[in-house]
């Protein structure tokens, strides 16, 4: 299943694809379009991986961009590791950029990577010319308010939890399943999508073993956190963006989303950025409606 058999209307793996030293990591990287048209960054959501952008990034790169992705640590085809973190994710991207380009480049991230692009923009904004965030702009309403030794404690229980599990995962495996089962699983993420794109994503983002297929993302690793981390550190650098910003916002109820809506972070966009809602689109907005989102980033790039 794996040597291209199956395909998918529109679907286009990578013109390129090489590997990136992240101190020791092994970061899968790939392209689509011109090597020497301008570069714009594609950043995958988690448990996710970059052959989920390949209707997507085609149309992008047929406008005219080289574009860039790259599979997180512990999930594609990078390297698994022992230990992952927030912090470590944006390391990686920081060195995937680095190896790609000098220059100000845009970035359209989804999910988690909208969240690390918040933050990396905060911390290195000259990477950036034009930031789109896809249903990444982490919410979960107004932080408590708590005496400041109160979060200390409130920060202590999150950090315990997560090491508890590394504990009792570090020797656990991906359960297996048919090819198939693993399309099905897959619809639970994009619950809209046809089955016919579930089993393109099998066919790349999984792999056969003796008792069955398995997601080529690392079992230690859980929904629901890449070690100790609160949406309201990234959403608080939103209103400090300082290049033009997008938002693009898929409105139906989905378990992978944020649930949030543009009215709740209205007073946050940084000057002069915007949200679109998709009301009849989900967490997976660019998936579900390529050449609409295509368009829209197209044109928001090309504005000064």
């Amino acid at each position: 299943m794996t040597d291209g058999r199956v395909t998918f209307p529109g679907a286009q793996r990578p013109d390129r694809a090489y590997r990136v030293d992240a101190h020791g990591v092994g970061i899968a990287t790939y392209e689509w379009g011109d090597p020497d048209a301008p570069v714009m960054f594609l950043v995958h959501g988690g448990f996710d991986f970059a052959g989920t952008f390949d209707v997507f990034a085609p149309k992008l790169a047929a406008g005219g961009w080289r574009v860039v992705s790259w599979d997180h640590r512990g999930h594609g085809d990078s390297d698994h590791v022992p230990l992952y973190s927030w912090d470590a994710d944006l390391r990686d991207a920081v060195v995937v950029m680095s190896a790609t380009t000098i220059d100000p480049a845009p970035i359209v991230a989804h999910s988690k990577g909208g969240a690390m692009t918040l933050q990396l923009a905060d911390a290195e904004p000259f990477r950036f010319s034009h930031i789109v965030n896809i249903d990444g702009i982490p919410f979960r309403g107004t932080p408590p308010d708590v005496a400041e030794h109160e979060r200390s404690r409130m920060l202590q229980a999150d950090i315990e939890g997560w090491l508890d599990f590394r504990r009792r995962a570090h020797l656990s495996s991906r359960r297996p399943g048919t090819f198939d089962g693993l399309a099905e699983r897959r619809r639970k993420m994009n619950p809209r999508l046809p089955i016919e794109w579930l089993r393109y994503l099998v066919s790349i983002g999984a792999q056969e073993h003796e008792d069955g297929w398995r997601w080529k993302i690392d079992p230690s690793m859980r929904f629901g956190g890449f070690g100790p981390w609160r949406p309201e550190w990234s959403i608080q650098r939103l209103p400090g963006i300082g290049v033009p910003f997008l938002g693009v916002l898929g409105l139906l109820p989905e378990e992978m989303g944020w649930g949030i809506k543009s009215k709740d972070i209205d007073s946050m966009l940084p000057a002069g950025g915007r949200i679109i809602d998709f009301a009849d689109a989900g967490h997976f907005v660019h998936i579900e409606q390529p050449d609409v989102v295509a368009d829209i980033v197209l044109e928001f790039v090309s504005l000064t």
